[in-house]
């Protein structure tokens, strides 16, 4: 079932939002070469506790951590872990924080020390698909002009678009309908309704868009070991256009 959201309940999404955005951009100077994803996941979730909100992701179907830290060739849900960060490591840290009853949701790829070209060109990639799909979501259009957006962009630039995870509605619960694909047709798919709270989240592979299942159950990699970028926001479809609940700033310049 689809909820569409009153004001009152975005802006308390929007407050949750800002918060998640907040711990994103501590973890542009904090993530550097030397440090573990354990790091990043011991200093997310004392950020988050500390200010009042909530790891909405432990527990949530049986998950452990308050973050996903998806490293290299891990598509997402890879396990924080002791393993040290190297110079030119690409490090994905998705989040969902619960703010007095209000979700928000948001992935954030970081270079690891100075990026390699193959790493710069691909975060640059991403996230530009990310906001060429956020443009399509407007009242009126269609879940298929998202995808479509996403998809033909990031296959001109020669990468691939992962299937099997996609975007999702959000709130008051992490995933909720309609679900949100990175690649599709203009035009087709459900009707977009002022009220919705979505998921924007491609991830961009620099090979295929195929993938395999690690052993843990979790965590996805990429078929051929080609490495994986991803960008998330979420997001509000309203009459005066899409409005980012999870903004971190002026969009697109960080």
């Amino acid at each position: 079932m689809i909820t569409l959201k009153s004001q009152r309940e975005i802006e308390r999404m929007a407050e949750s939002g800002a918060l998640l955005a907040e711990v994103h951009k501590e973890l542009r100077t904090f993530i550097k070469p030397g440090i573990t994803s354990w790091d990043i996941e011991v200093f997310v979730r004392d950020y988050i506790e500390s200010h009042g909100g909530v790891a909405a992701q432990i527990g949530f179907e049986g998950y452990k951590y308050a973050t996903c830290c998806s490293i290299n060739d891990e598509i997402c849900h890879g396990f924080p872990r002791k393993k040290v960060l190297k110079q030119g490591d690409l490090i994905k840290v998705d989040m969902c924080i619960d703010l007095k009853g209000a979700i928000s949701d948001s992935c954030w790829s970081y270079a690891v020390g100075e990026p390699t070209p193959e790493v710069k060109k691909l975060m640059e990639v991403t996230k530009k698909a990310l906001y060429l799909g956020i443009e399509q979501a407007q009242v009126g259009n269609r879940i298929g002009d998202i995808g479509h957006a996403i998809q033909t962009y990031a296959e001109a630039e020669g990468y691939g678009v992962v299937r099997d995870f996609i975007g999702h509605g959000i709130g008051p619960t992490i995933h909720e309908s309609p679900a949100v694909p990175h690649y599709g047709e203009a035009g087709k798919g459900l009707r977009l309704k002022e009220g919705m709270v979505i998921t924007i989240e491609p991830m961009i592979n620099t090979g295929t868009w195929k993938m395999k299942m690690d052993p843990n159950g979790w965590t996805a990699y990429t078929l051929d070991g080609g490495l994986s970028c991803q960008y998330e926001h979420s997001l509000a479809i309203t009459k005066d256009g899409p409005r980012i609940l999870t903004s971190q700033g002026e969009e697109g310049t960080y």
